[in-house]
């Protein structure tokens, strides 16, 4: 009998096929071959290690000995896991990714922080391309980055890749491991947490490959107060304000509030900020959690205590209940459609909740602004809901009940407006705080009590790069098969100009100053 009936060898996959006739035979030459790959590689790789998005060693370790590449990774990734997000499914997945990749391209976020790992990766890359290394400018040119977790982790990399201002940034595809999970969901990567064996990862690098580039408006967000009495400016106690919040202690020479004892706060979000009943339910949510991590390890129960929450922060009370207080009694709003233009956005007196939408995925999956009648777009001067047009929607809410309109197939809020820039002023008033939540990460905001403000400033501040499948749910301008775009072309980049040097210092960078980054005591189970 032959001991060999069949070797076939696939060079782009770094797959070997044996038909043997000789189990002994069978484990002689996959030993054999394995041997032979890592001497010729100088990593340790495993006999399943997946060519095409495989990146060596030499790249990824500081100090190690360039290697010739033996080939060209056709779709080479980093792996960044929430390894505490979906329960048990982050460290679960750490595992599956780091059997199939390298596991030096595979970070845990719970030890490594990503914008140490970019900032070396693309150093040594930019070093090896200007001493003739062939694969460096071939993984700059097609890196893709995979972040598993929730929709503030998903924000944390978009962030940190935003602050690197690379010629090239790589896209990023998320894995749903959060409760809503509304980021993945707007790219078609779903909305429940996903299967943790081999063959799942193997599916999602599959799509992770075959996926497309969509750019999407980057929205950063100026917050400007008074400073805290007591505790530490970043991260700011006792506040708790979201650490994709950072202090920013330079103020325009221009602004009003441009006084001692003020400072300013800054970030940036991809999907929404929010304020009023839904950021109430969140905040909940979230405290909860804090307190029995123990009771939120599965996707169905932490849906529905969400639920049960929302039932019971107030928002079904009577209309003199302190919670039922309406956005209009709080806060003067402000848009801006042309540059340099601010007009006062009248708010109905119902609305006890706004959101500045993004995209089109809100609190698991639901859509707020809907989808108008063409007729209702001219009637109202909106233009299509495009991810990338430099607008962003604003919509209200009245109570929990008027949320449930979203559960019917045209179900929406109350659409109040488009704009570049939405503004927010609260000074003293009949509440002593508001909830606010931006990309899932609620927080408590103190209202003035005296003669303060609180100013909030959302812009339109430049674009990342998405990766999406043939199901998603967002939009761009410049996809043949959207709707045809009323927007008018001169408005773009407009942002930009006419901003004074202090602005610009201000809006230069969305995290801290040195880049998207936690403080090193930040606990990463504290995020989505």
């Amino acid at each position: 009998m032959a001991l060999i009936k069949k070797l076939s060898f696939f060079p782009g996959k770094g797959l070997v096929e044996l038909s043997l006739g000789s189990q002994l035979m069978a484990r002689y030459i996959r030993s054999f071959l394995s041997r032979s790959w890592e001497a010729g590689m100088g990593d340790v790789m495993s006999d399943n290690i997946l060519t095409e998005y495989y990146i060596p060693d030499y790249i990824l370790v500081p100090g190690s000995e360039p290697k010739k590449p033996l080939w060209m990774p056709s779709c080479p990734v980093l792996v960044f896991i929430n390894s505490k997000s979906g329960g048990q499914l982050g460290g679960d997945l750490l595992l599956t990714y780091s059997s199939v990749l390298n596991k030096n391209q595979v970070f845990d976020l719970r030890e490594t922080k990503p914008d140490k790992v970019l900032h070396q990766i693309y150093a040594t890359l930019g070093t090896l391309e200007q001493h003739g290394d062939v694969l460096a400018p071939a993984i700059q040119n097609s890196l893709r980055i995979i972040v598993a977790g929730g929709d503030g982790t998903a924000g944390w990399l978009l962030g940190v890749i935003s602050d690197l201002k690379l010629p090239q940034p790589p896209p990023v595809a998320t894995v749903p491991l959060g409760t809503g999970n509304n980021l993945p969901f707007s790219f078609g990567w779903g909305k429940k947490n996903p299967g943790t064996d081999c063959q799942s990862v193997l599916s999602f690098l599959e799509q992770v490959k075959n996926a497309k580039e969509m750019k999407i408006d980057s929205w950063h967000i100026i917050m400007r107060m008074r400073a805290p009495t007591e505790g530490s400016c970043d991260p700011i106690a006792p506040l708790e304000l979201p650490h994709s919040l950072h202090a920013f202690h330079r103020i325009s020479q221009t602004d009003k509030l441009n006084m001692e004892g003020y400072h300013t706060y800054r970030g940036g979000f991809w999907n929404y900020f929010s304020m009023g009943m839904d950021a109430q339910i969140s905040y909940a949510f979230h405290s909860e959690r804090k307190l029995h991590p123990e009771k939120f390890r599965n996707q169905l129960i932490n849906q529905s205590t969400y639920i049960k929450l929302g039932c019971t922060q107030s928002w079904l009370s009577s209309p003199f209940h302190p919670s039922s207080l309406n956005i209009a009694q709080l806060t003067k709003v402000m848009i801006m459609k042309k540059q340099g233009q601010w007009e006062d956005l009248n708010i109905p007196r119902s609305i006890k909740s706004i959101v500045c939408l993004n995209l089109p995925s809100f609190s698991g999956g639901f859509n707020p602004w809907g989808k108008p009648y063409r007729k209702k777009y001219r009637d109202r001067g909106f233009t299509p809901p495009f991810v990338d047009d430099g607008m962003i929607e604003i919509v209200g809410f009245r109570n929990v009940l008027h949320g449930l309109v979203l559960l019917a197939p045209n179900g929406h809020g109350t659409r109040l407006a488009q704009a570049n820039a939405v503004r927010f002023e609260f000074n003293k008033g009949a509440a002593d705080h508001m909830f606010m939540r931006m990309d899932g990460e609620p927080w408590k905001q103190p209202l003035p009590v005296d003669d303060d403000t609180v100013v909030v400033e959302i812009s339109h501040f430049g674009q990342v790069s998405m990766l999406a499948t043939p199901f998603c749910r967002s939009k761009s301008m410049h996809d043949p098969s959207s709707p045809t775009s009323c927007c008018d072309e001169d408005n773009e980049d407009s942002t930009d100009e006419g901003e004074s040097p202090d602005d610009w210092e201000e809006k230069r960078k969305f995290g801290a100053a040195d880049s998207f980054k936690f403080p090193i005591e930040f606990d990463i189970t504290h995020l989505s």
